[in-house]
């Protein structure tokens, strides 16, 4: 067996000319009909069948790997970022795309970890195990006996991620063409950045470790540990996790199912209002469940860090909407990044917020959403679209984005698991000692400990 190497970040992937060009062509093959289509609806004055424009989209985008996928499934949860059709048809995209077989596996190994890789292996197994957008997970044993994760990215993600995020962007100048209530550049820039981030599993790795610090406390959550001599910057090897997806428990006991919506919960929660740090991607793909109902987080690729004058903003809006204070909402929506607040925009504003918060103001058990069925906070999004559209749109800020997709994907969590929690009690518990200096404290200490900082 080789010597192992200490763990070395490899020089970033080039985004080379060849590699964009190419995925430029197979996007625009699934963009370019749609926009043609809505070109001529719109010179001909006709509205057409965006249902059908979202469906056929869906089909398309689907057969491919890569980061589009990924963008489309976060932006699907932020409330009519793009149009409702668009979001139900996107929110379709399965995270397991088509595997690489075998002996691309091989060269992928080779690769990263040099011509003998499986001499460091005792077993390395040939099916993939899960494969998403980004990459594929394959399981492996160490020579020590040791359950491993392998997660290889697929080749030329770096093309694949500029040449997405463009063709991302003509998708939303023509949606923009037809609707103007919300603005998403700001999301477009901050789902941008983020993703870059994801093609460097170097930054993944401090990630994980990042999040090891914050949740060593938590008894009920856990985070596999990084094996630094197996991994580079386009392949993470990690100890293994033993688990099953959630799906497999909605129908189980209501105990069992509040048991997992309450360490999920704290899984999300703890590093935000501890540290300032947000996972930006709660996708039923990055968890599984023990069987003893604690879970496992497996992906940190999409996180971001706050300041605590951010998190003081989240809290302040919470008190504000408790004592209908608006003055106070007004500050707590700047500290957040909006800008030029008019009335009318402050209360339509105020209408998201009241349901995103609505349980936590409610000192009993209750489930995350009562008065409807179906897709979490549909009818509440259709009513703030269009309040938004007649006071003339907004323009969500960056940090507004992973904030409200971690709620909105862990609150159609928790609704599909049906969870009946005291969310105010678990909410305060986690705030009612918060001090904001003591968070960047905090923060600057776990983030130079992880080489974040």
């Amino acid at each position: 067996m080789s010597k192992q190497k200490p763990f070395q970040p490899l020089p970033a992937e080039v985004s080379s000319l060849g590699g964009r060009v190419k995925r430029y062509a197979k996007v625009s093959t699934a963009v370019g009909g749609l926009a043609a289509r809505m070109a001529g609806e719109k010179v001909l004055g006709i509205r057409g069948d965006t249902a059908r424009r979202a469906s056929d989209l869906r089909v398309a985008l689907g057969g491919l790997k890569g980061p589009l996928m990924k963008v489309a499934q976060i932006l699907s949860t932020i409330p009519d970022a793009l149009p409702q059709e668009y979001a139900d048809e996107l929110a379709q995209l399965q995270a397991n795309a088509p595997q690489m077989g075998w002996l691309f596996v091989k060269r992928r190994m080779a690769a990263e970890l040099g011509p003998d890789w499986q001499g460091r292996f005792a077993a390395f197994d040939h099916e993939a195990v899960a494969a998403a957008s980004l990459g594929q997970v394959h399981r492996a044993v160490s020579h020590e006996g040791r359950q491993l994760a392998c997660k290889l990215q697929y080749p030329d993600m770096a093309s694949a991620v500029e040449a997405d995020l463009w063709q991302l962007q003509l998708i939303i100048n023509l949606y923009r063409g037809y609707d103007n209530a919300i603005d998403p550049t700001n999301a477009h820039a901050e789902l941008s950045e983020r993703l870059r981030e994801e093609v460097d599993y170097a930054r993944e790795a401090k990630q994980m470790r990042l999040y090891g610090h914050m949740l060593a406390d938590e008894p009920h959550v856990h985070v596999p540990e990084l094996v630094p001599a197996l991994s580079t910057q386009r392949l993470l090897t990690m100890s293994w996790q033993d688990g099953t997806p959630l799906l497999n428990h909605v129908d189980a006991p209501q105990e069992a199912r509040n048991a997992i919506a309450y360490n999920l919960f704290r899984a999300w929660y703890v590093p935000f209002y501890n540290f300032g740090v947000i996972h930006g991607d709660p996708h039923l793909g990055n968890y599984t469940v023990r069987p003893d109902f604690d879970v496992n987080l497996l992906d940190f690729g999409c996180v971001r860090v706050f300041p605590a004058s951010f998190v003081e903003g989240v809290i302040d809006l919470y008190h504000a909407l408790q004592s209908n204070d608006r003055a106070l909402a007004v500050h707590a929506y700047e500290r957040w990044g909006f800008s030029d607040l008019s009335n009318e925009m402050v209360d339509v504003l105020n209408l998201w917020a009241e349901f995103v918060y609505g349980p936590l103001l409610e000192n009993r058990t209750r489930r995350i959403q009562e008065a409807e069925g179906g897709v979490y906070g549909r009818s509440v999004a259709e009513k703030v679209h269009a309040e938004l559209r007649r006071v003339g749109g907004v323009k969500p800020p960056r940090e507004f984005v992973l904030v409200d997709r971690a709620a909105i994907g862990l609150g159609s969590v928790f609704l599909r698991l049906k969870a009946e929690i005291n969310w105010h009690q678990l909410f305060h518990d986690l705030i009612h000692d918060f001090d904001g200096q003591a968070l960047g404290r905090r923060q600057s200490d776990v983030l130079r400990r992880v080489g974040l900082l």
